[in-house]
């Protein structure tokens, strides 16, 4: 009973994590009225570019003290985030209007081009008030649509716009201590930290909400000649978020003032990450994966029950017949039970079948248990970066599950023998992450070429590299270790010294292997729309308890759609069934990849530039390789088992 309650607390938790709630790791601060909140910039970042650039890349103002990078993690850093601080301070639940922030140079003749550029490619300002991004509100046909961050400028009638005015609306709750420990549970309290030095029993606000209104305002700029930052500006300034009054000009500078609004919200900071999460488009999101699961389940369903119907009939139809009738049926064999000398003769490149096989066993692992680990809130949009830093920490210790299951299958093709296992450890341990590191370092070039935060500095280059062949390849090693000291698997019959020869079929056999990815991409492509554009449109992804689910349907669909593919190949005697189980739902990966195509043509027409589909293109190829790798490492391993039990159910001589 209690490991049942176990189950269903995590069902539950999974597809709650559909909606966001409390995470651990991300505690409330409690701010004390007047205390000081400090604004940090993230990178620039456009959807026509797909190339981040440092805030302080454009001529904008910069704080007194100098700009000073964020403490950055690992997947931050890979995600091209680049966190520093900024001039824009505020004191909790104190208005303030009219803020001087300081007036730029003399806008040069490459600033003014490189303005210009940034306002062109849709370039957005990202800012970010105790972790919450800046969200603006806009109307559109009766519907208020939301986004993070406002943009840089506008063009209209062939003069360039820039906001330079910033309306900034903080929403704060009372910090409640009883409600917050409810929320943490027990021993909580202690682990809140309260900033400033005043006693708890002082009342405070937690910062729940951080709104964000652009304006173009033309700046007097004899007024704020002698003006420091941080002092009013001496007349009224109004805020129209639907007029623009201040173009910009080469050889004039531009001033920057901002106001600030603070109101009590009845949000609650577990909920306060709701306006991100719940984006335009939820309810379609949620019909059509519900739609989609339940159409896929119910075609698996119906290709399990006549697969499971035709295989027992024939086993059943076999055993009941008695030993003379055995022997004169032998005669007479036909379909799958005429390759029974050569089902398990090795296959073409069998070590490079292994080392892949190793591979996506290793990338699955990865992502069922990042997903699930995300599907229990512990990697919240909240925590930048720990998605990825996740991932690469999985997957790394999943090394040794890549090397112990490469090795034990490259010696159960050969028969048990030991030599030369260290050599199919250690390619498992290179293969994939050499072709991605390959990959990655020719899209980097191209990112340094641009200057774009989005490169990945040498010195993170370094530190991959070391991961790499500190914690993986030695973890690899181990694995392949102990898959050499496993008992390697025996086959149930014996091969024949001369192959048969394979009939000449009706269809080629690559065609129907084709075919069978369009079932596990049914089960995808939905949800594919939404990863997409998350990665790819700025949006925020987080029904990580739906794409825990879709996850583990696939891996269902893959099994069931290459034991099919696998028993229709033996019933026409064709026994070279190994690697066209691993592409019968490996070539799910090449849907995908035509998917990325067409959403860069059709959903991404405003994407500029040979660079940036080039970015586009080479990210999307090493999405479907560990795609492929994953998916096909399924459907061979399932038709390896049911090959193994179909031929060690029936004895032939």
């Amino acid at each position: 009973m209690g490991s049942f309650g176990i189950w269903v607390l995590t069902i539950c938790l999974i597809f709650q994590s559909g909606y966001g709630f409390y995470l651990p790791g991300s505690y409330p601060l409690k701010h004390v009225v007047g205390n000081s909140l400090s604004v940090k910039v993230n990178s620039l970042t456009s959807i026509d570019t797909e190339m981040p650039f440092s805030y302080y890349s454009l001529p904008f103002c910069k704080p007194l003290e100098g700009v000073k990078d964020n403490a950055e993690n690992l997947g931050e850093l890979l995600m091209g985030d680049r966190i520093e601080n900024s001039p824009y301070k505020f004191k909790m639940y104190t208005n303030e209007s009219e803020i001087f922030l300081c007036q730029t140079g003399k806008l040069s003749s490459d600033d003014f081009k490189l303005l210009t550029k940034r306002i062109d490619e849709m370039y957005q300002v990202n800012l970010i008030l105790d972790n919450l991004p800046a969200i603006r509100y806009t109307a559109k046909e009766g519907f208020m649509l939301r986004w993070t961050g406002y943009p840089v400028g506008v063009k209209i009638q062939d003069l360039y716009y820039v906001f330079n005015h910033l309306k900034f609306k903080v929403l704060v709750h009372k910090y409640e201590e009883p409600n917050v420990v409810r929320v943490m549970g027990g021993d909580g309290m202690e682990a809140i930290p309260t900033v400033g030095n005043k006693g708890s029993d002082v009342p405070g606000y937690m910062v729940v909400g951080f709104e964000v209104v652009p304006c173009s305002v033309m700046h007097d700029g004899n007024l704020v000649k002698n003006l420091k930052m941080y002092e009013k500006y001496p007349s009224p300034i109004k805020c129209e978020p639907t007029t623009v009054s201040k173009p910009i000009k080469e050889g004039e500078p531009i001033v920057f003032t901002y106001e600030v609004t603070f109101e009590e919200s009845d949000i609650k900071w577990p909920s306060r990450w709701d306006a991100y999460l719940k984006m335009e488009g939820a309810k379609v999101h949620w019909f059509s994966i519900l739609n989609s699961l339940m159409v896929i389940t119910f075609l698996a369903g119906i290709v399990l029950v006549i697969f499971l119907r035709t295989v027992r009939r024939d086993l059943t139809r076999y055993e009941e017949l008695d030993k003379e009738a055995q022997a004169a049926v032998n005669e007479e064999l036909s379909g799958w039970k005429l390759v029974v000398g050569d089902v398990f003769r090795a296959p073409s490149n069998p070590d490079l079948l292994c080392i892949m096989v190793g591979n996506g066993v290793q990338i699955l692992g990865m992502a069922i248990v990042t997903i699930l680990f995300a599907a229990l809130g512990f990697m919240s949009p909240a925590s930048r970066g720990t998605l990825i830093t996740g991932m690469l920490f999985f997957y790394m210790i999943l090394g040794i599950a890549a090397g112990y299951v490469a090795v034990r299958l490259w010696r159960t093709i050969g028969f048990g023998d030991h030599k030369g296992w260290t050599s199919i450890a250690w390619k498992a341990a290179c293969f994939f992450p050499g072709i991605a590191f390959s990959i990655l370092t020719v899209l980097n070039f191209l990112l340094w070429g641009s200057h774009s935060t989005g490169a990945i500095p040498f010195s993170l280059f370094v530190i991959l590299l070391l991961l790499w062949f500190c914690i993986s390849v030695p973890l690899t090693l181990i694995g392949g270790y102990f898959g050499a000291k496993a008992p390697h698997i025996e086959y149930p019959v014996r091969t024949n010294q001369i192959p048969r020869e394979i009939p000449a079929q009706r269809y080629p056999s690559w065609l129907l292997v084709l075919g069978a990815g369009t079932l596990p991409f049914g089960t995808l492509f939905i949800e594919l729309f939404f990863i997409m554009s998350s990665i790819w449109m700025g949006r925020v992804y987080y029904v990580f308890g739906f794409l825990f689910v879709v996850l583990i349907l696939l891996v269902v669909v893959c099994a069931e759609v290459s034991l099919v593919l696998t028993y229709m190949h033996l019933c026409v005697e064709d026994w070279k069934w190994w690697w066209k189980s691993f592409f019968a739902s490996g070539s799910v990966a090449i849907y995908i990849f035509l998917y990325s195509v067409n959403y860069l043509i059709f959903d991404l027409k405003s994407l500029s530039g040979p660079v940036s589909a080039t970015l586009y293109l080479g990210y999307s190829l090493f999405m479907v390789l560990a795609i492929m790798f994953a998916t096909g490492t399924v459907g061979f391993l399932s038709s390896f088992w049911f090959v193994h039990y179909l031929f060690s159910s029936v004895k032939l001589d």
